[in-house]
């Protein structure tokens, strides 16, 4: 091509920061260059005091086992090895009962009982609101996953952090709304934090913390060509050719709206530079997360919340494992690993939260898709000490913390067994409009029309559980 006759689409090509489009529809929507009829909210604005700014979800990929975490069952040490009364999986692969190996104890002084797999949690107890009744609809994952991130089991619907979002819009012009931290594709993948039908500025972005340097660890995040000042001196050309284009075509909001995009896409290159900068943290900080992948997420997740980033989701998922938790074998060995390694980040995360003052208005949630069914699986030899516990949907443990829920609870319970949930039942969409509402939002106000129809997060479900609350 001749340079003396770059067309304007070539220098958009060119020209254009490095960084992309990394959180620029959520600085847009934020700065108001998004205008009335782009996908704003059916009823704008909070619908009550909020108690939560923010919202961290430290998702547990593959389920962990209620009964090896934080519900005990002394009922499963009577009963070892008798047949189950039913098969949840449906799967018919069934052992006998099997009581966990792991000692439960009192905490804090609510005196909530947890697992010895999380002694740094522990101490955190009467910082903790403990659902040991959470129920879902099906025992496998993808559709799992999807009703726990998106309120529903076809990949068709936005995610929690697509509707928290399109509600609430960003609190910060630089970064995301949303940030979805998986170092690793889980079963489903990028579904569990698309924005679906929503508009394309309420999707988030994902980033792999299998990656330490940044500029592996955002994709795009510097200009390959040029350094900042030459950047700076083509966005600026680039700005008076495009205002040149402006002036033959007054009333074009579209191309205003490209104009200050590119501007603002470039000044989030050095503010995404410092913020995904884990080194910028003192090495006592670093060592309390651990070196872990998960440990890391953590700690990126809390630089992301404390600079306006709304929600940030975590996926404990590894790069050759989409689903960690999923201990259908050597389940008591594999929970020692995984629990050793959550616990101290998660902790962590609570402690660093608080000593910042951001847990007060932050909310955490702690949990997988499902829960492990209280009785063995084995395979075709039968090996005990290589038994597995298989997916279990009808009860299982999350917790909450932060963000007004009510610390130092244990909020209701699961049958002798830990089988099925039987008291103050909470479903996932129960969840959904609890922690919306912490969020300052009416579940069943906040709506988006697709298709000739309305569709919430929720859809026709859910109530808030005020026992949650404090």
């Amino acid at each position: 091509m001749n340079h003396s006759t770059l067309s304007r689409r070539h220098w958009l090509r060119r020209s254009g920061a490095g960084f992309g489009t990394l959180g620029m529809l959520g600085a847009m929507q934020s700065s108001g260059i998004l205008q009335a009829g782009q996908g704003e909210p059916s009823d704008a604005g909070l619908h009550h005091a909020a108690k939560a700014k923010r919202v961290i979800f430290l998702f547990m990929n593959g389920a962990p086992s209620h009964v090896d975490t934080f519900d005990p069952k002394p009922e499963l040490q009577r009963r070892e090895g008798e047949s189950p009364p039913d098969d949840i999986s449906g799967k018919k692969r069934a052992g006998g009962m099997m009581p966990s190996p792991f000692k439960f104890a009192k905490h804090g002084e609510c005196g909530m009982e947890m697992s010895e797999l999380f002694p740094n949690l522990a101490a955190h107890a009467d910082d903790l609101c403990m659902i040991r009744s959470m129920h879902t609809d099906v025992p496998n994952h993808e559709p799992g996953l999807l009703l726990m991130q998106s309120g529903h089991q076809q990949p068709t619907r936005p995610s929690l952090g697509s509707w928290l979002s399109y509600g609430l819009g960003s609190e910060n012009e630089n970064l995301p709304a949303f940030v979805a931290i998986s170092p690793g594709l889980p079963v489903v993948g990028p579904q569990l934090w698309s924005n679906a039908f929503l508009p394309g500025q309420h999707q988030g972005m994902e980033v792999d913390t299998n990656k330490k340097a940044v500029s592996e660890l955002i994709a795009n995040i510097e200009n390959p060509n040029l350094d900042p000042q030459r950047q700076r001196r083509s966005l600026d050309l680039l700005d008076q050719i495009n205002r040149l284009h402006q002036q033959q075509r007054s009333g074009d909001r579209a191309l205003e709206t490209h104009i200050r995009a590119m501007e603002l896409a470039f000044q989030m290159q050095s503010v995404a530079s410092e913020a995904f900068d884990l080194n910028r943290e003192s090495a006592a900080t670093q060592a309390a997360y651990g070196d872990s992948v998960y440990g890391r997420s953590c700690l990126l997740g809390r630089r992301l919340l404390e600079r306006g980033v709304r929600v940030v989701q975590v996926f404990y998922v590894h790069k050759n494992s989409k689903q960690p938790w999923d201990t259908h074998s050597n389940n008591n060995a594999g929970h020692q690993k995984l629990c050793a390694d959550s616990d101290r980040a998660s902790a962590a995360l609570l402690t660093d939260l608080k000593q910042r003052g951001l847990l007060e208005d932050t909310l955490v949630i702690w949990g997988g898709e499902f829960g492990r069914t209280p009785y063995s699986q084995v395979d075709k030899s039968k090996d005990l000490k290589k038994a597995g516990r298989d997916h279990h949907h009808t009860g299982f443990s999350m917790w909450l913390a932060g963000g007004g829920v009510r610390a130092g609870t244990t909020y209701g319970a699961t049958d002798d067994l830990g089988m099925h949930a039987v008291e103050d039942r909470v479903h996932v969409h129960d969840l959904h409009a609890t922690v919306m509402h912490q969020m300052g939002i009416d579940h069943t106000r906040l709506t988006y029309r697709y298709s000739g129809r309305d569709y919430r997060l929720t859809d026709v479900h859910g109530k808030v559980i005020e026992g949650l609350i404090g």
